[in-house]
């Protein structure tokens, strides 16, 4: 911010700065940064054991030009040779800052209105916990939440995740990430 100061007739250009605003980031109760996801947000199904249910998240200082916001979960050590999207939500308003524990579930009334979620690699809508396969090195879960310079993106019910994904980063303005270890 530039502010003009008159002293003794003279005007001088004087350069104020603001306290640079906190980083975007994103928390959640049930998954610590570095930790070992939770057995509540690992797959019921395909052999594993779990409660699938989508943790909570909460973000904070999103840029001040957020339009929407959309979160995935993805494995990228998944032996796909691709990577595996465990969850996909998109269309969620600016006005707000979190989902609570279970909002992923695919007939969610958690979400708020106009939230939207995808097919996951599972090959269906709504969260899909973590099941990597047995004997694997312990697989990385990266739950993101991205800030949009757009209110919706529109796309067909049927979209895939790769798809949304691409919608996702084409609208991207900032994103931050947490991540968690699972192994079997």
């Amino acid at each position: 911010m530039e502010t003009i100061i008159q002293l003794a007739g003279t005007a001088l250009l004087c350069m104020v700065l603001s306290a640079q605003a906190a980083d975007f980031s994103v928390i959640s109760p049930s998954l610590k940064p570095g930790g070992t996801l939770p057995t509540k947000h690992v797959l019921q199904g395909f052999g594993c054991t779990g409660g699938n249910t989508s943790p909570a998240l909460s973000w904070q200082n999103a840029p001040a030009d957020t339009q929407s916001f959309a979160i995935t979960a993805y494995d990228p050590d998944a032996p796909t040779g691709s990577g595996w999207w465990h969850w996909v939500a998109y269309n969620i308003p600016a006005t707000v800052q979190s989902v609570s524990e279970g909002a992923g579930a695919a007939n969610s009334q958690q979400l708020p209105a106009g939230a939207t979620q995808g097919k996951t690699d599972f090959g269906t809508v709504g969260y899909g916990g973590a099941c990597p396969p047995v004997g694997d090195k312990a697989h990385r879960y990266i739950f993101t939440v991205h800030a949009l310079k757009t209110p919706k993106i529109n796309l067909p019910p049927d979209a895939s995740a790769a798809m949304i994904g691409f919608m996702i980063h084409m609208n991207k303005l900032a994103s931050t990430s947490l991540e968690v270890t699972y192994g079997r």
